[in-house]
């Protein structure tokens, strides 16, 4: 079950549309959805939880906490709706094509792939374009 929460006044539109996404990236990727939580936040709330957590003092985008067993995917994704605005700025993007991306990415690292390297990475934004293209 995926769902999504609020700690700022962002409303992410077409739930339904982007869970059904979603649950079809996962099934592509030969895993099984089970409980899947996005929280969509500001700045401040992702720094202090990148801060605590992960020791980073630092701005971002995206931190996930993976509870998933084995191909049972599971967890919790934060999105920084301020960091998904400034990048698509930088990107030269629509706010809507980076949120994608970031959706996207976080459960891609829950299916197993990496980004730390450069070809880690490269396959990883291989990954998320294939799946933005399946979305529009």
């Amino acid at each position: 079950m995926i769902s999504f929460n609020y700690e700022n006044n962002f409303k992410l539109p077409n739930e339904a549309k982007i869970s059904t996404w979603i649950s079809s990236v996962i099934l592509q990727e030969n895993c099984i959805e089970e409980e899947i939580n996005y929280v969509f936040c500001d700045d401040e709330y992702l720094h202090k939880l990148n801060v605590e957590f992960l020791n980073h003092d630092t701005l971002t985008d995206i931190i996930s906490f993976d509870y998933s067993v084995g191909k049972n995917l599971q967890g919790d994704i934060f999105i920084s709706t301020e960091r998904v605005e400034d990048n698509a700025k930088d990107f030269n993007v629509s706010f809507e094509t980076e949120l994608q991306r970031v959706l996207v990415h976080g459960i891609l690292h829950y299916c197993g792939y990496k980004d730390k390297s450069d070809s880690e990475a490269k396959l990883m934004r291989e990954k998320e374009n294939f799946y933005l293209n399946l979305l529009k």
